[in-house]
């Protein structure tokens, strides 16, 4: 296997003199690669928001059935999680414009495929089952592509900015995103909840095509980036094992690693309590608890995003903890997101869990912005894809056997999905605390580990 001895240049966008040596927000909008990055991908992100609104209460108008909303948000997730790695290796291997190019065409055809047999009243739930498959494993090429061209595009002193700046703007979609879609889904609908056979499913189906547009948006500001093809071609030749070597290598680093380890399990059975819980729990709240319904669903959706954002924002501007208290940092904020997911199972009216959701979010906004950092300065250029997917698969990898059980348990009481959840979740955060991995996440490790590879 190959090593990691020789780190190639990732940044191909030649600075000038006019670029300010702070990491600024003004110095990364002066390169047009990122400005090109920024602007395609802002568009998409509020795209993706209509399509979390619309995917499950689409099945819910269908069917009325929770457990089909976990069963389609499930389906999408399996791909997802199984080809992530592969998605991070292919990255690492090839350009990871190329691969994003590549996804968002895939799921502008499928998007765009899917408003069409809304509107024309085709629509069947094997149909969304079988698009939730497909647009699931091009979601597992994009994301590590995603994560990995932004080294390739800003110099180093503007990567901490640049990635605050593409997961804040993540998190104004979400804050603006969901609110309009439920907006648009009630208008359609008259703002009552009415049947498929009625034409409730009007709003769904322009929630889909405003998705399509925005991916067609995203390929065209992709084909415009111009990267060095030197580069791309180095980064090809530096490995030349197969794509399950590679695989094998990102698990490697990552395991011998006492603290990337310990945390990537954190996150992985952190998401596995709370995710289905936001994804399938929410929306079956909207509409057996609160009379708002559609409307509802967005307001809650936009709140978190709300909070997000203002944690990303608080990430931003603080200082960054010592290193020998983030990982006491982290899971304090890990344990507090477990206290609002189980409050939120307790409240009945519309505001009160905005509320709770906003609190919510901006724990998650502040320690996505500490850990993507942390993990970034720790890992090797040529690493980068395999490692940001892995840290996607801790993400999401349990996420559709996670949605799978909150759709069984939703359908019983999902009051005790929310309460459960969030309570296991506090409880497992505090006690992995006594491991001094995680304790001691701040310290670097040794150089060897970082360097070599079996």
């Amino acid at each position: 296997m190959s090593t990691i001895a020789s780190t190639p240049e990732t940044y191909t966008e030649p600075s000038t003199a006019a670029d300010p040596p702070q990491t600024t927000a003004p110095g990364i909008f002066r390169l047009r690669n990122f400005r090109l990055l920024w602007a395609g991908e802002a568009i998409s992100l509020l795209g993706d928001q209509f399509y979390m609104v619309a995917l499950p209460w689409l099945v819910l108008q269908l069917t009325g059935d929770p457990l089909a909303v976990g069963v389609v948000l499930a389906i999408g997730g399996i791909p997802r999680a199984l080809f992530m790695l592969v998605g991070g290796a292919i990255t690492d291997r090839f350009s990871p414009r190329t691969t994003m190019l590549v996804s968002n065409g895939v799921r502008l055809a499928l998007t765009g495929a899917l408003a069409a047999l809304i509107f024309t009243g085709l629509v069947q739930l094997w149909m969304i089952y079988l698009f939730a498959l497909a647009f699931g494993l091009a979601d597992a090429f994009f994301f590590p592509a995603q994560s990995a061209i932004i080294p390739r595009l800003v110099p180093q002193q503007h990567l901490q900015t640049a990635n605050a700046a593409i997961q804040g703007t993540a998190q104004l979609s979400m804050f603006a995103g969901p609110v309009l879609a439920g907006g648009l889904i009630a208008l359609m609908a008259g703002g009552a909840a009415e049947t498929a056979a009625s034409g409730s499913l009007e709003g769904t189906a322009f929630a889909f095509a405003l998705d399509a547009l925005t991916f067609a948006v995203s390929v065209l500001t992709l084909w415009a980036i111009r990267m060095d093809d030197k580069v791309t071609t180095q980064s090809m030749e530096t490995d030349s094992d197969s794509v399950l070597a590679s695989i094998r290598s990102g698990l490697r680093h990552a395991w011998d690693d006492r603290s990337m380890r310990a945390t990537f399990i954190l996150i992985a059975v952190g998401n596995f309590l709370v995710s289905g819980a936001l994804t399938v729990g929410i929306p079956v709240l909207a509409d057996t608890r609160f009379p708002e319904g559609a409307a509802a669903f967005g307001i809650l959706m936009s709140a978190f995003g709300g909070g997000s954002l203002l944690g990303t924002l608080l990430a931003m501007g603080l200082p960054q903890p010592p290193a020998r208290w983030l990982g006491g940092v982290l899971g304090v904020t890990w344990s507090g997101m477990g206290v609002g997911i189980a409050a939120l199972g307790l409240v009945a009216v519309t505001l009160p869990a905005a509320a709770v959701l906003l609190v919510t979010g901006v724990a998650i906004g502040y320690v996505q912005i500490l850990f993507i950092t942390w993990l970034q300065k720790r890992t090797p250029d040529q690493m980068m894809g395999r490692v940001m997917s892995l840290m996607m698969f801790a993400s999401i990898g349990l996420q559709p056997i996670s949605e799978a059980v909150t759709g069984a348990v939703a359908r019983v009481d999902p009051a005790l999905l929310f309460v459960g959840g969030g309570i296991l979740m506090t409880a497992i955060t505090l006690v992995a605390l006594i491991s001094p991995a995680l304790r001691n996440m701040g310290d670097m490790p040794e150089p060897a580990a970082v360097s070599s590879q079996a």
